[in-house]
């Protein structure tokens, strides 16, 4: 319901708790659609149960692909690469998930027939251009020509080529797209790839796939040739790093609180929100690291701290924090000086124009922010605390803005009504679940 909203009006009291979040979203999704391509029954632990996944699960059934649930595990029986039972007049809906909107392209460049995708008011405003223009390279058709938001007709082809792809945005998305196409293209396809998280190279060195990766400085090399076949994949899915920020940063902005976060994916490409709050004055630990499909993981611990300071963020770990920077904009708002974070108009290309959002927040809360289309200058004050009220709506039904409100109420004090709280079910049910465990009230 459009209307609807919780209330928020005391701190959270000091905790010392040891919990658990959500599996990965990237790595879910990502097993879904490459378990649907493998032959074989695949099974994962832990799947994310968001709507996003949910969705890229639905999308898979109307493709024909076989899904079953059993003690909490997922089964995917996969009939091999290209074995999507094809339809006439299928439409194929990914909600909110940029994600499976364009990692679901893919893997239907061989369809005889056109395949409509559409998502929700949301996903239909993002720019699709993005993946559509490489697969038009490939040889894929979309209908109409030039459209480049949702909805989009997609038809495959008999005649796809490889291409040679330069990724420069540092977008995941566009360079896992462009790895999902190379299971059905003859040939290499070759892609120079600017930084960002490597999750899907990781998933196919672990099932033997045919790829050649070379890592430089600035960028990533990357060769690709199409496999025979891949094999089924069972996956035990680690906690979301990114669900587990908001409470790594409520508890640096708590009074006297403990918490340890249990089997978080710490994939290099994704730890960016780590090394910026130590930067800034934390002091998260990782603990009992183990690796899991390649993926590596570990326990944090982290502690609240008094004295945080300002940074000037180096855009070297933009990408690995990109989903992170709205609740870094909180911890900035609580260190001394002035934080500056550059090189980030990809913040608006997510559900929301987030840069513009969370400059209006912390205008709201009383913090001094000077901000362009692609940066954000943060006055913070150490002393910030709150006792007016505060309305939160109208933000798109972005889940990272509701957390982000969220935690800022819990953290700051004041009286806050926050709309739309069901966005949380995106990408991270049992968020409040979790806030009510460390004793935050919610009404």
């Amino acid at each position: 319901m459009y209307n609807k909203f919780i209330k928020i009006s005391e701190k959270i009291v000091n905790f010392n708790k040891k919990i658990s979040v959500d599996g990965d979203k990237s790595l879910s999704i990502r097993w879904a659609l490459i378990a649907s391509q493998a032959l074989g029954v695949s099974k994962a632990n832990n799947l994310l149960k968001s709507e996003d996944v949910i969705n890229a699960l639905n999308c898979l059934k109307t493709l024909g692909v076989k899904i079953k649930e059993k003690n909490k595990e997922i089964f995917i029986e996969g009939r091999g690469i290209n074995g999507f039972n094809y339809k006439k007049n299928i439409t194929l809906n990914a909600g909110n998930s940029g994600t499976l909107g364009r990692l679901i392209l893919p893997l239907l460049i061989k369809s005889p027939y056109k395949i409509k995708i559409v998502g929700d008011k949301s996903l239909s405003k993002r720019d699709f251009s993005r993946v559509i223009d490489p697969l038009k390279e490939i040889g894929v058709n979309f209908y109409p020509n030039n459209k480049k938001t949702l909805p989009i007709y997609i038809k495959g082809s008999d005649y796809l080529r490889p291409i040679k792809y330069y990724e420069n945005r540092g977008s995941a998305q566009c360079k896992s797209c462009v790895m999902l196409a190379s299971l059905n293209v003859p040939g290499e396809v070759v892609i120079k790839a600017k930084k960002s998280r490597d999750h899907t190279e990781r998933m196919f060195k672990s099932l033997n796939l045919p790829i050649v990766l070379k890592n430089f400085n600035d960028f990533d090399l990357i060769k690709l040739s199409k496999p025979n076949l891949i094999k089924n994949i069972n996956f035990n899915i680690p906690g979301d790093i990114s669900s587990a920020a908001f409470f790594i940063v409520l508890t640096l902005l708590s009074e006297k609180s403990n918490i340890i976060l249990r089997n978080i994916n710490i994939n290099p490409s994704r730890i960016g929100i780590i090394k910026i709050l130590n930067r800034m004055g934390a002091q998260i630990k990782l603990k009992k690291i183990r690796t899991i499909n390649g993926e590596k993981c570990s326990d944090i611990y982290v502690k609240s701290i008094k004295k945080l300071k300002s940074i000037n963020c180096p855009t070297s770990l933009n990408s690995s924090a990109i989903d992170e920077f709205l609740i870094i904009f909180l911890v900035a708002a609580k260190a001394k000086g002035m934080s500056y974070f550059k090189n980030l108009s990809e913040l608006n290309q997510k559900e929301s124009p987030r840069l513009k959002i969370a400059t209006k927040i912390l205008k709201m809360i009383g913090i001094k922010v000077e901000s362009t289309k692609d940066s954000i200058k943060i006055y913070g004050n150490p002393n910030l605390k709150l006792n007016k009220n505060f309305i939160i709506k109208n933000y798109l039904k972005d889940h990272r803005i509701l957390m982000m409100s969220v935690i800022s109420a819990l953290s700051l004090g004041g009286s806050w009504k926050i709309y739309d709280p069901d966005s949380v079910k995106t990408s991270f049910p049992s968020f409040f679940k979790i806030i009510k465990k460390l004793g935050g009230q919610i009404k």
